[in-house]
């Protein structure tokens, strides 16, 4: 397996259009791409970043074409309208919980 993990903090005063944005179109979007959701942390407290979320697919093959793919490019275009300091990093998805 291998996971996609992305961080990012939401832009001041966008928190709701945010929160609509991920319920309707981000999380469908990226289901129907074929990313499996696995986690999503909101940090309340602290430096980390705000949002931490992780998707796998079974393999490195699959999650480049996604990541390359037309719609992916525009849910993450879409997504950085609301969200700044974002990051990805794909790594070998483990049972344990994992950071950049």
């Amino acid at each position: 397996m291998i996971k996609l993990l992305t961080t990012w903090d939401i832009k001041p005063g966008r928190e709701s259009e945010y929160f609509e944005f991920t319920v309707k179109e981000f999380a469908p979007g990226v289901m129907r791409l074929g990313l499996r959701p696995t986690e999503a942390w909101y940090t309340v407290y602290g430096k980390d970043p705000q949002i931490l979320m992780g998707f796998v697919t079974d393999d490195l093959s699959t999650m480049q074409q996604i990541i390359n793919s037309p719609e992916w490019q525009k849910l993450h275009h879409n997504l950085l309208d609301y969200v700044s300091d974002y990051r990805q990093k794909i790594v070998q998805a483990t049972s344990r919980f994992q950071l950049f």
